[in-house]
């Protein structure tokens, strides 16, 4: 006698995979948008690292002391400075941090003492890296306090692109 065998042949289960492959490739893109959470997450990255190289270069200005031209030397390059921290310029905080002023997927720009990093994808997404270095007048010491840097725009609404 034989027995009836019930359930799904081997190519009716290889479609199903296909078919449900094929709708979580076009479905995945719809509800989850990484690109977003990526942008913010290397400006934070880059934010971090001009951090990181403002306070190895003031280390090294208050170590050895500024050369002739206010500058220091890091790695081989030369650092310029406002006071004992990196000026807010691709000549300064930029090359101490390795930014290039037209990266891959960023621009370094320069105005005054304020070095804005803003994402291509989205010139919202950026964030600021401003000296609070004020020059000596007359007998009063020079004010050379730690730099501000301002993420504040590295937000999901404004990298979303």
């Amino acid at each position: 006698m034989k027995k009836q065998q019930s359930g799904f042949t081997m190519i009716e289960l290889i479609m199903v995979i296909v078919i449900l492959g094929i709708l979580a490739a076009f479905a995945l893109p719809k509800f989850a948008n990484f690109g977003t959470d990526a942008r913010v997450a290397a400006m934070q990255g880059l934010a971090g690292a001009v951090k990181s190289a403002s306070a190895i270069a003031h280390s090294q200005a208050l170590v050895k002391g500024l050369d002739s031209s206010g500058n220091i030397t890091l790695e081989g390059q030369e650092i310029v400075m406002a006071g004992t921290y990196p000026a807010a310029s691709t000549a300064g905080i930029g090359a101490a941090a390795q930014l290039e002023a037209n990266g891959a997927d960023y621009t370094a720009t320069s105005a005054g003492n304020v070095l804005t990093v803003a994402s291509k994808a989205n010139t919202a997404c950026l964030f600021t890296y401003t000296t609070n270095f004020t020059a000596a007048s007359g007998s009063d010491p020079e004010v050379d306090s730690a730099p501000t840097i301002n993420t504040a725009a590295l937000t999901t609404a404004n990298c979303g692109g």
